[in-house]
């Protein structure tokens, strides 16, 4: 075995296969509320969140759906006004594909002020 020992265990698991056997209870997880989930993270060193603002090479990417919810369009409307094709849009949010560096600046664009970017593309019917 040419690895280095770290007593990390790494797992493959791919969207819809079936879950893994472990000795996690989690009926207590699912149960869990978002308070205590955030108190047990700010009570884990290991689970501190990442600033990513003052880390170099990291920076946020915004999740095309979420992004799309947000301003309540369909797929179609979003990418109509957007000029995205819609096949695209949709491998973005089905996980099949991640946008490439203009798109992701593009994405983050439209975040920052969608109604903008919408009067200067001139709106698609």
């Amino acid at each position: 075995m040419g690895l280095k020992q770290t007593g990390i265990i790494s797992v493959d698991y791919e969207p819809g296969e079936p879950s893994r056997d472990s000795e996690t209870d989690w009926d207590a997880v699912r149960a869990l509320t978002d308070e205590q989930i955030r108190a047990a993270a700010a009570d884990d060193p290991d689970a501190a969140p990442i600033p990513v603002h003052a880390t170099p090479g990291l920076s946020p990417v915004v999740n095309p759906k979420r992004l799309r919810d947000r301003l309540g369009l369909t797929q179609e409307e979003f990418a109509a006004r957007y000029r995205i094709p819609v096949g695209t849009l949709r491998d973005w949010e089905q996980g099949r594909k991640r946008p490439d560096a203009p798109a992701r600046a593009y994405l983050a664009v439209i975040d920052r002020d969608p109604h903008a970017v919408a009067n200067l593309l001139g709106e698609v019917a």
